[in-house]
């Protein structure tokens, strides 16, 4: 397994990010992730979401966030040279743990719609896919 370290994400970081999220299959990208939304996202849940970087390079992140009730993850990205490696399933367990400490007793993700490889893996840690709810989205 090739090195790499993992921090607590940064805004200094947002270029860097959003270039990784872009280059990332079944990754969606909108308006709402703009460097002002990122900001305001990672002042309202400080210390939640993470990087990995490995020889100065993005190779993995994950958002995370809550709203006093239940957990939210998204944008998990690793890069394709350190899959199958255990680096995403370090990046969500620290978030369930930031998670934990704050009393927060479940969390929920998205997946896109195609996107077999994020289904397996979710499953494969846990996470169970929810067939009784519908998500419904309003753009304010």
């Amino acid at each position: 397994m090739d090195h790499f370290i993992v921090r607590e994400m940064r805004l200094e970081d947002y270029s860097v990010v959003i270039d990784f999220w872009r280059q990332t299959p079944g990754l969606r990208l909108s308006e709402v992730d703009s460097k002002e939304n990122l900001d305001l996202f990672l002042q309202r849940n400080e210390g939640f979401s993470f990087v990995a970087e490995s020889a100065g390079q993005m190779v993995g992140s994950i958002l995370c966030g809550h709203d006093g009730r239940r957990g939210f993850l998204y944008h998990l990205a690793v890069h394709h040279g350190y899959r199958k490696q255990g680096l995403g399933r370090q990046l969500v367990n620290r978030c369930i743990a930031k998670l934990a400490a704050s009393k927060i007793d479940k969390c929920h993700l998205f997946v896109l719609e195609g996107n077999d490889s994020a289904m397996v893996f979710w499953e494969k840690i846990g996470f169970q896919q929810r067939k009784d709810i519908h998500i419904y989205s309003r753009t304010i």
